[in-house]
């Protein structure tokens, strides 16, 4: 009787175990459809799925699905006082998700996007709290990412892009490094090879007539000083 509880709990140990993060190659180029749809059908479910962009790979999930928030920043160990940069599609859904834009916005999402710049503003009321880390405040970036955009095409509506690593760990420029780091913790990776970055995005924060560079990476600070000061 013994024996058999211990296999028991053996056997529910076992079902514990985390498993590895499903594998799915995907062109860059032209993503495959049924690999688009699998994803999105997985974030449309409230779940997590790592995707490559034109910088690093990054953590992609519904920034209205409260559940889905939190399990990003389960899965990155990431404090929930940062908040989470979403990717858009569009200059047009980007300024659904956000209030009282400056000219400065439009100038420089014309400028750089499709491309490697976040611009953080004020958020919609309509946009959970939790994503902007309790700022009030979104970072957006429409990528220059046939797999994202694919995504957000596919899901309906925006998702989020926070770089797919471990808090305090390096961003992940290919799928290995994501399994390595995050493979027990996603249940899809779509791998589409490596990314050829070396800097993430740019971030930049406008806010009135104001403006700052938080980071500065892919798009130097010269050329988004000229874009908005002329």
């Amino acid at each position: 009787m013994v024996v058999c509880q211990q296999n028991a709990a053996e056997r529910g140990a076992a079902r514990a175990i985390p498993l590895p993060a499903e594998v799915l190659k995907v062109s860059t180029e032209a993503p495959e459809p049924h690999a688009i749809h699998y994803a999105a059908s997985l974030i449309l479910r409230g779940r997590v799925v790592g995707i490559p962009t034109d910088t690093f790979y990054g953590l992609s999930a519904d920034p209205y699905n409260l559940a889905a928030i939190e399990r990003v920043f389960r899965v990155k160990g990431r404090a929930e006082t940062k908040a989470l940069p979403i990717l858009v599609n569009s200059i047009e859904q980007a300024a659904t998700l956000a209030r009282d834009l400056p000219e400065s916005f439009f100038d420089v999402a014309r400028k750089f996007w499709p491309g490697a710049l976040t611009i953080v503003v004020e958020a919609t009321h309509g946009l959970p709290l939790k994503v902007t880390g309790n700022s009030g405040r979104v970072a957006l970036r429409w990528p220059k990412s046939q797999v994202a955009c694919a995504l957000i095409e596919a899901t309906g509506g925006p998702i989020t892009g926070t770089s797919a690593n471990l808090s305090g760990f390096p961003a992940c420029s290919d799928a290995v490094q994501l399994l390595k780091q995050l493979g027990d913790r996603l249940p899809l990776i779509l791998d589409g090879g490596a990314t050829g970055a070396t800097l993430a995005s740019t971030i930049v924060a406008l806010r009135g007539a104001d403006w700052s560079i938080i980071r500065e990476g892919a798009v130097p600070e010269a050329e988004i000083r000229k874009e908005i000061e002329g």
